[in-house]
């Protein structure tokens, strides 16, 4: 009897181990189909958008529809680089900006939250990055520290080797102090995404090649976008920008050459975060003329004062990330 009832029960779990597997087998296949040619719309969206503003994922979108129905779903939601068409981004003439001066304005858009930093020498911004790289990353105040700099923010993107979330393979390229220090497509003539900031503190986004951008004098930059505000005008013009809501860090510069530096949480104490117009609207909230988006989720940190003053989505705390932007050090900070 009792080798009866061990006999059902081993059938029986057979039976749920086979339909768990079936119903993983079943969700994989039909998942994608069903973010992709499902009814939708926000979603597919979000998921589109975010593949096509990838360096490394744009095969995904691209696997399941054709660029005709990829513009069909991001329509005008989706951020239009005009440097790509063809724009040259306008030079500031600021004037050469010596001071420590520095202000933290608390950021609260009503679904999300986040911080404002601005930096009134532009000259003192540069790209600081993990001595770890390419096999793994570094905090962001981790490699603030490491440069005794007051102020920082991750920077650009990486790929995921494995899931191992290590941050030490860099995505497109990394200046510093006019030096090409890591370019992963090995091109120099291949048009990027671009953060990046010339000898005289002026910030540059849009696609440039590495090429080009030795001829603009670049000092310190990254590649990461989409770019957010271009001569003063936005890129989004309808919509959301694609992406949906999330944590973001992004960087932008006024007229006057003060640099802006914002995060925004989300994923953490009922908040999911901000979309891309939200970052856009925000930067025009704070005079930016020129602004690009950096890579956001769990990456999003913000050190000043010696400490992380935002609060990270990973509930580990901060996550390693291959680069950052900081602030050289100096005196006489103010926060607000």
């Amino acid at each position: 009897m009792q080798k009866k009832k061990k006999e059902v029960r081993t059938s029986v779990l057979k039976k749920i181990l086979i339909f768990l597997v079936f119903e993983m087998v079943f969700t994989a296949i039909t998942m994608p189909l069903f973010v992709f040619y499902g009814p939708f719309t926000e979603l597919k969206k979000a998921v589109v958008g975010r593949g096509m503003n990838s360096l490394n994922h744009q095969y995904i979108p691209k696997f399941f529809l054709s660029d005709q129905a990829i513009w069909r779903i991001l329509g005008d939601s989706f951020a239009i680089d005009p440097v790509e068409a063809g724009e040259e981004v306008k030079v500031l003439n600021f004037g050469g900006k010596h001071t420590d001066k520095i202000e933290v304005y608390n950021i609260d858009g009503g679904d999300f939250t986040g911080k404002m930093m601005v930096i009134y020498d532009p000259t003192k911004v540069v790209i600081g990055y993990s001595g770890q790289m390419p096999k793994a990353g570094e905090v962001t105040s981790a490699i603030a520290k490491k440069n005794r700099a007051i102020a920082a923010i991750n920077a650009g993107g990486f790929m995921d080797v494995q899931w191992s979330g290590t941050g030490g393979a860099p995505m497109g390229f990394i200046i510093h102090d006019g030096k090409v220090v890591y370019n992963q497509l090995k091109s120099e003539k291949v048009r990027q995404d671009t953060a990046a900031f010339t000898e005289e503190g002026m910030l540059i986004v849009g696609k440039h090649s590495i090429e080009q951008l030795k001829k603009l004098k670049i000092k310190e930059g990254v590649s990461f976008g989409p770019p957010l505000i271009v001569n003063g005008k936005t890129t989004i013009k309808k919509g959301d920008g694609g992406w949906g809501k999330a944590p973001r860090t992004a960087i932008g510069q006024r007229e006057s050459g003060e640099v802006l530096f914002l995060v925004i949480d989300g994923r953490r104490n009922g908040f999911s975060g901000a979309t891309l117009r939200d970052v856009q609207d925000i930067l025009l909230q704070y005079k930016a003329v020129n602004a690009v988006n950096l890579d956001g989720g769990s990456s999003t940190t913000m050190y000043f004062g010696g400490k992380v003053i935002n609060t990270p989505s990973d509930a580990l705390g901060e996550r390693a990330v291959p680069t950052v932007f900081m602030v050289l050090p100096g005196e006489g900070s103010e926060s607000k």
